[in-house]
């Protein structure tokens, strides 16, 4: 168990880091230190974000210098209408053994098992699509044919949307919005 000056400290570093990555991002993402510090806050609680606005703010160059400044691997994936969800968690493709000749499965990895992904205009998908990402969002892990894929942690999603009254968007099921941490 610790002790209240080792709570202190740990603390007191936590605070140092935090602030710390909050200015580093700021160098480049400036003049939304809330929004900065709100990403951060989900990053650190094991929580999602979902960014709402029209194109050309910014959003996607926040998750991407969020992802340079912890050295996090990240993946951006464009939300379209044919988008499918094997393109966000990966499929099982057919290989052979050059020895043998024997065919196998081998499970090839999609965008989702970067630790930050940007789920960029991720009401532009149809809904099928959409929850593709559910159980990596809730869970932390993504099943294809039986097989359960563990995320690496941290795993944060940051998903854009455009304003749901623009051509060519679909709303977000209840289920989906519920495990966005922050909006």
């Amino acid at each position: 168990m610790s002790t209240p000056d080792e709570v202190r400290e740990q603390c007191a570093r936590f605070r140092d880091t935090f602030h710390g990555l909050a200015d580093e991002i700021g160098k480049v993402i400036v003049g939304h230190r809330d929004i900065v510090e709100g990403v951060l806050v989900a990053l650190f609680a094991g929580g999602n974000v979902l960014l709402e606005g029209v194109p050309g703010l910014g959003k996607t160059m926040l998750v991407r210098t969020l992802a340079d400044a912890m050295s996090l691997p990240f993946s951006r994936i464009q939300f379209t209408p044919d988008l499918m969800p094997a393109d966000i968690i990966g499929t099982n493709v057919v290989m052979e053994d050059p020895d043998t000749g024997r065919r196998f499965f081998d499970f090839q990895r999609g965008p989702i098992f970067a630790q930050v992904v940007l789920a960029d205009e991720i009401n532009r998908a149809t809904p099928k699509t959409q929850s593709a990402l559910l159980e990596a969002m809730q869970e932390r892990s993504v099943t294809v044919a039986g097989q359960t894929y563990k995320l690496e942690s941290p795993f944060l999603v940051l998903a854009t949307q455009n304003p749901i009254e623009q051509e060519g968007t679909y709303p977000l099921p209840e289920a989906q919005l519920d495990r966005f941490m922050m909006k």
